[in-house]
């Protein structure tokens, strides 16, 4: 009988080969996207590119993507999922609260994983974010860059966490200067307002006629209207989720960017190295979910000042010496907002 001898590459290529076997076995992963377009340049289009790409590209396992139309379409598009086995099943947006609370009752030996809301279930990892931390930034290099001290707020549906978009927003603005004013709209009271990018430009040029200089939008997919109206109307816009700055040359100031994508790659990764596990998990600053987006596309609206006083300003935020009240638990802000 002949020995086969294995070198040491060889070896470790199959090993290699063994632990991706092993990790294939044990993941099955999926994601339901929220209502809207999956290249909707925000979070959706974020999930796919920074999660589920990313995912694939290292791990070489596809994930299961599911697009619902409608909000009375995600029970059953969960349930659909849950039912081939998938897991962790990542649902994108607070929408979902209700339907994944629903369904991961139905499924208990299965992982689900919600952004940007809470789901207290023993088999429900949720993801949120520190909005108001990353909204400070922009806030602030609003003020910096602003030759008059009024800025715009545009949110989508009018709810606590959106708010806490405004205030941190409003937040930063009065840290650079007292006399800030953060005029703030909200689009609506239905899920239709996020994919409305119409509305959003009307809600723009409101507030650019009411003498906003630089409006930060909160509105999901509806947001590409209001880069629209701020390029037409030859104003500034912050844009939020996914960094958009390559949008509209001289118009983006810059991006409250919230990682999602990264947030449900690392659920999936957690899952593959038994490593998921339930309960709340909040990403601010310090853990790397919430940040300011600079770039080769707004480096010219910029100046380096601008950068590094922004900079200063986070890790002075990250080492506690800055504390950015979140609305969402104080339930007030500690600045005005102009309109609510």
């Amino acid at each position: 009988m002949t020995a086969i001898r294995i070198g040491l590459p060889g070896a470790l290529l199959v090993l290699l080969l063994v632990f991706a076997s092993l990790v294939q076995a044990s993941i099955k992963p999926a994601v339901a996207y929220t209502d809207g377009k999956k290249f909707d340049s925000s979070f959706n289009e974020a999930v796919f590119r920074e999660g589920v790409s990313k995912f694939e590209g290292k791990y070489g396992i596809e994930v299961t993507e599911v697009n619902p139309s409608a909000v009375a379409e995600f029970e059953q598009s969960l349930r659909n999922l849950a039912e081939q086995g998938h897991s962790p099943i990542v649902a994108v947006g607070f929408s979902y609260a209700d339907a994944v609370a629903t369904v991961a009752a139905e499924y208990p030996a299965l992982q689900f994983t919600i952004i940007d809301a809470v789901v207290n279930a023993p088999n429900v990892q949720s993801l949120t974010f520190k909005e108001h931390e990353g909204s400070f930034l922009v806030g602030a290099l609003a003020a910096m860059k602003a030759e008059r001290p009024v800025l715009g707020f545009i949110g989508g549906m009018d709810l606590p966490f959106i708010r806490g978009f405004a205030c941190g927003y409003a937040q930063g603005a009065h840290h650079v200067d007292d006399d800030s004013q953060v005029l703030v709209r909200m689009m609506g009271d239905t899920p239709d307002v996020w994919s409305n990018p119409a509305m959003g430009a009307q809600y723009a040029n409101a507030l650019f006629t009411d003498g906003a200089e630089i409006v930060y939008a909160a509105v999901g997919g509806s947001g590409v209207g209001v880069y629209r109206a701020a390029k037409n109307a030859g104003k500034l816009a912050i844009a939020v989720d996914s960094s958009q700055n390559y949008l509209h040359l001289n118009t983006m100031l810059t991006s409250m960017v919230k990682r999602v994508g990264l947030a449900a790659f690392k659920s999936w990764e957690q899952a593959a190295h038994d490593r998921w596990r339930p309960g709340v998990h909040r990403l601010g600053l310090a853990e790397g979910g919430v940040d300011w987006a600079l770039d080769i596309f707004n480096r010219q609206l910029v100046s380096l000042e601008m950068e590094a006083r922004v900079n200063e300003l986070r890790e002075a935020v990250i080492e506690g010496d800055i504390e950015v009240v979140d609305y969402t638990v104080a339930d007030h802000c500690p600045v005005p907002l102009v309109g609510l």
